[in-house]
């Protein structure tokens, strides 16, 4: 398989000339498994592992290969291995905060042209979560599209249609089954060869259902959906780059009942973008869109234009922006503190063993 077979261009070209003319060449990464990687390039399919200087080098585990990074690796083809030395500048990533209260971030996917958003057309449906993720996509630098699936257990789509409409302002929304293909065929213009899409939604919401349409054969595991709460059951244990027969590629990714925003400020105006015009409309610039006379935000609520709802979802991903920038500031303050100890203790024992200047 070629390299622009795999999603190479002009960019990557551009960005790998440093690491010309010697031992190393480009593959991409697609798959992970702890510290174990599998990569694609024209040395074919290879498993690799991280040189011991790019590991200790990282400032954080961002900065390390996540699944559709490019890399600059010294294959060994006849053994079927390789080492990854540099990952790639990238072009887009998909970034949330880590689940839990470490404040750190995870690259989900690198490199990506679209991600499509999965969510079902059953109880699973829920807006607030659509916009949450949406922040997240376009502030990874790919295009969003909204897919509502399981269309072969809904008798009326357009409901849901219409909500997501409200909350996707500007993202095409495509209605579809993976399971009876219905729908399927409008996804053809955004996996066209070289192009490379992620999908993302909660567990059993039929990713692992439309990546197997597409594909042509059973390549992920399904599982139905629970029948008392119509929510699904998670398959799919980590993400990976999967290469279709026509061209494009595809990164599935686990299921996550958690997407924390990490640095998506850019992505929650984009997302929020019908308030963000509201808000330029208000009488005065530093308008809170409380009780201040002349609000158009407040105005829009009043009218029926502007749903309650997503006012207090934008309201909330804003706040927990805010902390996450606190969280932030108060973690580098304590790597600094921690750093100069270190300095200092140090000096204390070369000075003490006679081997540091008075």
């Amino acid at each position: 398989m070629s390299l622009k077979e795999l999603g190479w261009n002009d960019f990557f070209e551009a960005v790998f000339e440093p690491h010309r003319g010697g031992e190393f060449t480009p593959a991409r990464v697609a798959a992970e498994h702890r510290d174990l990687f599998h990569i694609i390039g024209e040395a074919g399919s290879l498993r690799a592992e991280l040189a011991g200087r790019l590991r200790h080098q990282a400032a954080s585990r961002e900065e390390l290969p996540a699944v559709g990074d490019w890399v600059a690796v010294s294959a060994r083809a006849s053994e079927g291995s390789a080492t990854i030395h540099h990952v790639l500048p990238r072009r887009s990533a998909l970034v949330r905060k880590t689940a839990g209260v470490e404040t750190s971030a995870q690259v989900l996917a690198a490199n990506l042209d679209t991600v499509f958003l999965v969510t079902s057309l059953n109880q699973d449906f829920n807006p607030r979560r659509i916009e949450r993720t949406l922040a997240i996509i376009w502030e990874s630098g790919a295009r969003p599209v909204v897919i509502l699936s399981k269309l072969d257990l809904c008798d009326d789509p357009e409901p849901f249609e219409d909500e997501a409409r409200l909350v996707a302002i500007g993202v095409a929304i495509q209605t579809l089954s993976g399971l009876t293909g219905d729908g399927m065929n409008a996804l053809g213009p955004y996996i066209e060869e070289g192009r490379t899409v992620a999908l993302i939604g909660s567990s059993g919401v039929g990713k692992s259902t439309i990546i197997n349409r597409l594909v042509g054969e059973d390549v992920l595991a399904v599982k139905d959906i629970r029948e008392h709460d119509g929510r699904g059951r998670h398959t799919t244990s980590h993400r990976q780059l999967i290469q279709l027969p026509d061209g494009g590629l595809l990164i599935d990714t686990p299921g996550m009942r958690e997407i924390a925003l990490w640095d998506s400020a850019d992505g929650l105006e984009e997302t929020f973008a019908d308030i963000e015009a509201l808000a330029t409309e208000c009488r005065f610039r530093d308008c809170s869109h409380q009780t201040e006379p002349g609000c158009a935000v407040m105005a829009a609520i009043d009218d029926g234009t502007l749903d309650p709802g997503r006012y207090k979802s934008h309201l909330k991903l804003q706040r927990e922006l805010a902390h996450l920038a606190q969280r932030q500031d108060q973690r580098a303050r304590s790597q600094e503190e921690r750093k100069w100890k270190l300095i200092a203790k140090q000096s204390r024992r070369l000075r003490q063993t006679g081997n540091g200047k008075p």
